[in-house]
């Protein structure tokens, strides 16, 4: 299988204009002053985008691959997503709404843009990482957690219930 090549600088730039584009109608929307958001091309994996906010830092990023496979449709749809992630945290503050809300689909609305949360893309050429994953148990069940939940755990910074039997799932021996 051939891995796809990421955009180039050119289709970045454009990616970068649109999403400058959405902030902007986003303050003439809303009548607010919005600062334009840094833009990342280093995102891997199965997500077209992501919106970052941490430690008063925010930036959006971007899978190359994924939108050099579907260019047209990730500028159309992902970067108004993404957009509208970003001003949704400015407006309302993230820790007081859902990622996706109504207040994150007015957003999407006002961009005239169908609020969707996924895209079901064929990532056949797409440099895509797989998790390992770990048997646990509880009362009731087996779980299969991600690497990421499994080393959370085994460094002692989380502990997690069953949502059925509200027991601790414990690593299968």
């Amino acid at each position: 299988m051939n891995i796809l090549s990421p955009i180039t600088h050119q289709q970045q730039q454009q990616v970068i204009d649109k999403t400058e584009f959405y902030i902007q109608l986003a303050a003439s929307i809303y009548k607010r002053k919005i600062k334009p958001v840094p833009v990342y091309f280093d995102l891997t994996g199965r997500s077209s985008g992501m919106y970052i906010a941490e430690h008063r830092r925010r930036y959006i990023r971007y899978n190359p691959y994924i939108f050099a496979k579907y260019f047209d449709d990730n500028l159309e749809n992902t970067v108004p997503h993404e957009v509208a992630h970003y001003v949704s945290d400015l407006i309302y503050g993230l820790e007081k709404i859902k990622p996706h809300g109504d207040e994150w689909k007015m957003i999407m609305q006002s961009f005239e843009v169908t609020p969707t949360v996924t895209n079901d893309y064929d990532l056949t050429g797409i440099p895509v990482r797989r998790l390992q994953r770990f048997e646990y148990k509880c009362t009731c069940m087996t779980h299969q957690l991600s690497a990421i939940r499994h080393n959370k755990i085994i460094r002692g910074k989380v502990a997690y219930l069953c949502r059925h039997c509200s027991s601790p799932i414990v690593l299968c021996e």
